[in-house]
């Protein structure tokens, strides 16, 4: 980069830091800077007024046209917060002064306006001419006078006509106008359920929308069901004539036999009670019946056609106790000759022959924690008395052996 470049760059940037400086320097104290934009600024200049509801908070600094629209430069005091989303209106006290640009609303809370903000063209507005309003006047005197909607006397017939069809109506229309505003007023003090019935009917109908489909098919089917209905209306109607016709002889029947009923509906209330009674009982029929009924689908036998069933009428009693039981009240087994010594106990044992053959049974006689052994075998008395009564294992045959050592039944052949 040549010298002089380098010196031209140096004094751009010292003229743009002086500028800086003196606007800082020379801006307003206590004052922050706001550019609003508008279509048209008539009767707006530099040091026209800004206000708030009326009282002046800052001025116009400078207007600015900028092709379609105008920019206007304000400074507003410090002391005054503008909302952030505020609006900016031009407004006209009278027709020949000065106007002033107001914003509005008032702040009340939230984010404010800072130095620089801008409001835009849709925040704006400025106030009708008069010129206008004159144009306006005289597009509309044009339009209804006699080159236009007066041409043919069209409104000069319905004025006439409605002066002849308000006249001596005038207090109907007042009253009519005065329920109109009481309904309007109605409608505005409601405005809120009003709105929230309109928002649910909308999200109703948007629902509908997402199943439209649906609904489609839904009329479709309601529409086959009417056919199909209007077709069988002879049928229906026949059907009705004798229901109506059954009904009518229930109720004679009824009237007929009152009596009975009575009865009968008496002794159905034992019948109900009864089973309200013993419904503990029928709950367990209920639960253990289905499994019964399986265990007796699975004893039946097809190829003998019998039910293999085994017989458990004493319930869970130990098996060599039923055995010995049913020995001794045989007398096939006489407990007081079985030749086991059973020494002097705190505690005597027991003196029936189902207790005896019960405790004998247990292994350990003479309770002293050996496995009883009489014949000296190595082979505890128990587990070969059961294998004599089972009819298998060493030492013994069908049923009807003995086993040396142990107590012979009699009858046997050893």
């Amino acid at each position: 980069m040549s010298g002089s470049m380098q010196r031209g760059v140096a004094l751009a940037a010292t003229v743009v830091l002086l500028a800086a400086l003196g606007w800082t320097i020379l801006r307003p104290v206590g004052q922050y800077g706001v550019t609003a934009w508008f279509t048209q600024t008539v009767g707006l200049y530099p040091g026209s007024d800004v206000r708030i509801l009326g009282i002046a908070v800052g001025e116009i600094t400078d207007v600015i046209p900028e092709g379609d629209r105008v920019r206007v430069e304000m400074l507003i005091d410090d002391d005054y917060d503008i909302p952030a989303d505020a609006d900016a209106i031009v407004l006209a006290p009278s027709l020949v002064s000065d106007r002033y640009v107001q914003f509005a609303p008032v702040y009340d809370g939230g984010a404010t306006m800072e130095d620089g903000a801008e409001v835009p063209l849709d925040r704006t507005a400025t106030p009708v001419e008069l010129d206008q309003v004159y144009g306006a006047l005289d597009e509309l005197s044009s339009a209804l006078g006699p080159t236009g909607a007066n041409k043919n006397g069209a409104l000069s017939d319905l004025i006439d006509t409605g002066a002849a069809n308000l006249d001596g109506n005038g207090e109907l229309l007042n009253r009519t106008l005065t329920g109109f505003s009481q309904a309007v007023e109605t409608l505005s003090d409601h405005r809120e359920d009003l709105f929230s019935s309109l928002d649910n009917l909308q999200a109703f109908t948007s629902a509908l929308a997402t199943i439209d489909a649906q609904v489609g098919q839904f009329n479709t089917n309601m529409a086959a069901v009417a056919d199909l209905l209007a077709q069988e209306r002879a049928d229906l109607a026949a059907a009705i004539s004798l229901l109506n016709q059954a009904l009518s002889d229930v109720a004679g029947f009824v009237q007929d036999n009152t009596t009975l009923l009575t009865t009968n509906v008496n002794r159905l209330a034992d019948v109900t009670l009864a089973l309200v009674q013993q419904r503990q009982a029928l709950a367990e029929v209920l639960d253990v019946a289905p499994a019964a009924l399986g265990n007796l689908a699975h004893a039946y036998n097809p190829d003998y056609g019998t039910l293999d069933t085994r017989d458990n009428s004493v319930g869970s009693t130990a098996p060599e106790v039923i055995v010995c039981q049913i020995l001794a009240a045989t007398g096939r087994v006489t407990i007081a000759d079985l030749p086991v010594q059973v020494p002097q106990l705190p505690v005597p044992l027991p003196t029936t022959p189902e207790g005896i053959c019960a405790r004998l049974l247990s292994g350990d006689a003479d309770a002293n924690n050996i496995p009883d052994d009489a014949n000296g075998n190595g082979v505890p008395d128990l587990q070969e008395l059961l294998t004599l009564l089972g009819g298998g294992g060493a030492g013994s045959g069908a049923s009807g052996r003995s086993v040396a050592g142990l107590p012979s039944i009699p009858g046997s052949q050893g």
